[in-house]
C-alpha cells in the first residue's frame, strides 16, 4: 500500500490518473483528494438549498389535496436529505483512506482497484470482481 501524502500535491491543468504512473502516488492521491472534496461541497450546498427550501414551505393549506402534495414533497426531500447525509459520510471515509493511504485498495483483497472504477465511483472500497461476489453473496443468502 502507499504511503499517504500529507501534503498537496500541485496538479496540472487538466491531468488525469494513468495507468502508466505509480499506483496511488502523490497525484493520483491529490486528484481523488480534490475530487472528493468537490463532490462533498455540491451535496452541502444542494442540502443547504433543501434545508432553505423546507423552511419556506411551512405555510398550511386550507386544501387538502395541496397539503396532502406538499407533505409527499416534504417527505420525497427528507428521503433524499437522509441519502445525501450518508453519501458525505462514505465521502468522508473516503477522505480518510486517502489520508492514511488506504485509498484505492480493495477492502476483500488488498489489490488495487481500476482507476476508471475510482474516477467513476471514488468511494468504491471493493474491485469489481469483489463487488460482484459480494452482491451473488446477497443475493443467494436472501
Amino acid at each position: 500500500m502507499a504511503l499517504a501524502q500529507t501534503t498537496a500535491t500541485d496538479l496540472p491543468e487538466g491531468y488525469a490518473p494513468s495507468e502508466s504512473e505509480a499506483f496511488m502516488g502523490p497525484r493520483q492521491l491529490e486528484y481523488f483528494r480534490q475530487k472528493l472534496l468537490n463532490w462533498k461541497s455540491e451535496i452541502v450546498e444542494v442540502s443547504r438549498e433543501t434545508i432553505a427550501n423546507l423552511r419556506q414551505d411551512t405555510e398550511t393549506h386550507p386544501d387538502l389535496t395541496d397539503r396532502a402534495s406538499s407533505e409527499a414533497d416534504r417527505t420525497i426531500e427528507l428521503r433524499a436529505r437522509d441519502r445525501q447525509r450518508k453519501l458525505v459520510a462514505k465521502i468522508d471515509a473516503a477522505l480518510g483512506r486517502v489520508e492514511d493511504g488506504s485509498f484505492g485498495y480493495c477492502e476483500d483483497t488488498g489489490e488495487p482497484i481500476k482507476l476508471a472504477r475510482l474516477d467513476a465511483r471514488p468511494i468504491a472500497t471493493l474491485s469489481i470482481e469483489a463487488q460482484e461476489r459480494h452482491e451473488q453473496k446477497e443475493r443467494t443468502s436472501k
